[in-house]
């Protein structure tokens, strides 16, 4: 257990570091980041195992719990990028309908992935295990975090249009938009603990943090 707030090593990546995972399961940490590349990192050693190439810059990526595979959206290839953290290569691309996928959330048990696009505005499902687009659903504006609540079988996007949009999910095929909450313009880094949803306001003076009850 730490015992202090206290830097214990660091580790120089490259520039434009972004999203971070801890698989718990090999002790790794991996972070996208650069023009291009997935860094697996030893976490009690600190030390760098290797640096897996990508297209472009790497948004949010989600990791297999039940395998190898990493999800990760690459927004300006347009596609997702399959890479396989014991081979640590890509062993797939998946081409998306829309642009600017930024936001990633998944649902493991049912093998569906959720892509949050901006251009359109749109939410994207796909088959976690053929890259197959499942269904297409429009989203609010500037889209940047997705959650898949798998008690309720809800996904949460959160917008920076002003609203949180609300979908259920009646089985792994099939999604509808449950309702739009109202939030804050420009509100749209979340963070969901299981029971609510917690949104980060640009401008906090006059835009309070906000926590929105979901259960």
């Amino acid at each position: 257990m730490a015992r202090a707030y206290e830097q214990t090593k660091s580790l120089k990546l490259g520039g434009d570091a972004d999203n971070v995972r801890y698989d718990a399961s090999a002790k790794q940490i991996l972070v996208g980041y650069g023009s291009g590349a997935l860094a697996i990192v030893d976490a009690a050693a600190g030390k760098p195992l290797s640096d897996v190439a990508l297209s472009a810059h790497p948004e949010s990526f989600q990791l297999e719990k039940a395998g190898p595979r990493v999800f990760i959206n690459v927004p300006h290839s347009h596609q997702i990028a399959v890479v396989d953290r014991e081979q640590k290569k890509v062993i797939a691309t998946w081409p998306v309908s829309a642009s600017s996928n930024f936001p990633m959330a998944w649902d493991e048990a049912g093998h569906r992935i959720f892509i949050g696009c901006r251009s359109p505005a749109r939410l994207l499902v796909l088959d976690s295990g053929t890259g197959k687009e499942i269904a297409t659903l429009d989203l609010h504006g500037d889209c940047d975090d997705l959650f898949f609540d798998a008690a309720h079988h809800q996904i949460y996007a959160s917008c920076g249009a002003g609203f949180i949009d609300v979908f259920t999910q009646s089985d792994a095929d099939h999604y509808a938009l449950k309702e739009a909450v109202a939030s804050v313009a420009k509100a749209r880094t979340g963070y969901f603990d299981g029971s609510q949803l917690y949104l980060r306001s640009r401008n906090a003076a006059n835009n309070p943090p906000r926590s929105v009850v979901i259960a």
